[in-house]
């Protein structure tokens, strides 16, 4: 049984050397670029040396050392200069060997461990400087690193030509943040992320927005040099724009996905301001100060009273529906005309049949509220509930209007305003009225709003 497992232990040993070794940085980049003379073949792509001024090499991730060191071995003095960030303890290239290690005081466990017991000597990477930078928070070398690379893109020409070298690690290695955004902020930010449960690709989506350098951007300060990018993939699915939070690629996220990955794992008020401010360019409360802001100028009275509206849509109705009451009848600190602004976002419970949404629902149930407590005859008053999406449940409209006198309308066509709401069949209702807010589709979402108007 000892000789069997030993066996094993081999045959296992070997299967993953031949899988690592597959993936060697520096075989990777040899088997895909090479040169004759003075032409340089990447892929199906070659380029004259003749007609290159210059060859730059920049890059981040934990397998900077060896690819840098492979381009050097190819290219040499061609290369002008080079600037790549690699994590702590990244800059030598160790022989190893898979070996079982039994550790009697701790685990057994499987390990990749250099065969010597000599340090190795860093590889010869001639022009290209490497710096060691922090991973996975990102730190002040990261950031010089990142800055200098930066400024060697600076001014090129389209006869230029850059090596862009990215594997694992280098959105943190690539720390240079959007003006507004410090390294602190940076780092707070990984340090949330990396606690949120998201999966790379989603946290990726966030700091590329927050960056200088990935999302595309990298290749748009090389612009207009030619840029090559050689890239080892550690995201599953290899997305080009997840991978180093794709510093050029086009970028397939946009501000609008990163917040509602914050939201979805309920992050935003955790992440530095600088960055919510920079990531969220619109929500909710944006879109709320706008209402008031313009409600102001029209002459009203006017506040955003709160965007974090939640619960049953009908009670909710009911809810905003005494504001509207309140202020009608003298028994309020707002004095008309009014213009009260509320955000966020309700829901419904599904009892009926009908046909409708949350805002539709609000809407309907204010009305009925309304209509069981009249105003003074010279008031006048609405209820605006709206899906600032232009969408409201599985309808076309995007919300609805309660009047006063909604249900007495209904009436007069022999249209039963409990009825509906019993049902869920709001959309029918406000649409035999004209009561229906219809905008199409508006291009954003940042939840509902809710507007109480008094005149």
């Amino acid at each position: 049984m000892p000789d069997a497992r030993e066996e094993m232990r081999k045959i296992i040993a070997g299967v993953l050397g031949t899988a690592i070794r597959a993936v060697d940085p520096a075989v990777a980049v040899k088997t895909h670029i090479t040169r004759a003379g003075d032409a340089v073949h990447v892929g199906q792509r070659s380029f004259d040396l003749n007609e290159i001024d210059r060859i730059i090499v920049v890059g981040g991730g934990k397998a900077g050392t060896p690819m840098a060191a492979a381009l050097h071995e190819l290219l040499g003095p061609r290369i002008s200069a080079g600037v790549v960030n690699v994590k702590y303890g990244h800059t030598s290239v160790d022989r190893w060997q898979v070996r079982f290690e039994h550790r009697p005081e701790t685990e057994r466990t499987s390990t990749l461990l250099s065969d010597s017991a000599d340090a190795p000597s860093p590889p010869e990477t001639g022009a290209i400087r490497i710096v060691e930078a922090g991973h996975p928070v990102p730190d002040a070398a990261g950031l010089a690193g990142a800055a200098e690379i930066a400024t060697i893109l600076s001014g090129l020409t389209p006869r230029d030509l850059v090596f862009v070298l990215i594997s694992g690690g280098g959105s943190a290695l690539l720390p240079l943040p959007v003006e507004g955004v410090t390294l602190a902020d940076t780092q707070a930010l990984t340090s949330v992320l990396l606690r949120c449960g998201a999966d790379i690709t989603e946290i990726n989506a966030i700091r590329k927005h927050c960056s200088r350098l990935q999302g595309g951007q990298l290749a748009r300060l090389a612009a207009p040099a030619q840029v090559v990018t050689l890239i080892l993939s550690d995201v599953v699915g290899t997305p080009l724009d997840a991978i180093a939070s794709g510093p050029t690629v086009p970028d397939r996220s946009t501000f609008a996905d990163a917040t509602a990955i914050l939201r979805r794992y309920g992050i935003l008020d955790q992440i530095p301001g600088s960055v919510r401010g920079h990531v969220v360019i619109g929500d909710n409360a944006s879109a709320g100060r706008a209402a008031v802001a313009e409600a102001r100028r029209l002459g009203f009275s006017s506040a955003l009273l709160t965007t974090f509206l939640q619960g049953e849509a009908r009670e909710v109705g009911r809810a905003v529906a005494g504001l509207v009451q309140g202020i009608a009848c003298g028994q309020s600190d707002f004095a008309p005309p009014a213009c009260l602004v509320l955000g966020g976002e309700t829901t419904v419970t599904i009892r009926g049949q009908g046909s409708g949404g949350r805002n539709q629902e609000l809407a309907l149930a204010a009305a009925i509220a309304l209509d069981s407590f009249p105003l003074p005859d010279n008031m006048q008053a609405a209820v605006v509930s709206l899906g600032t999406d232009g969408t409201d449940g599985p309808t076309d409209a995007a919300g609805g209007i309660a009047w006063p006198d909604t249900v007495a309308r209904g009436r007069a066509l022999s249209l039963d305003a409990r009825a509906a709401l019993a049902e869920n069949d709001s959309y029918p209702y406000l649409g035999a009225l004209g009561d229906l807010i219809v905008t199409g589709p508006t291009g954003t979402n940042v939840n509902d709003l809710v507007m109480v108007t008094v005149r």
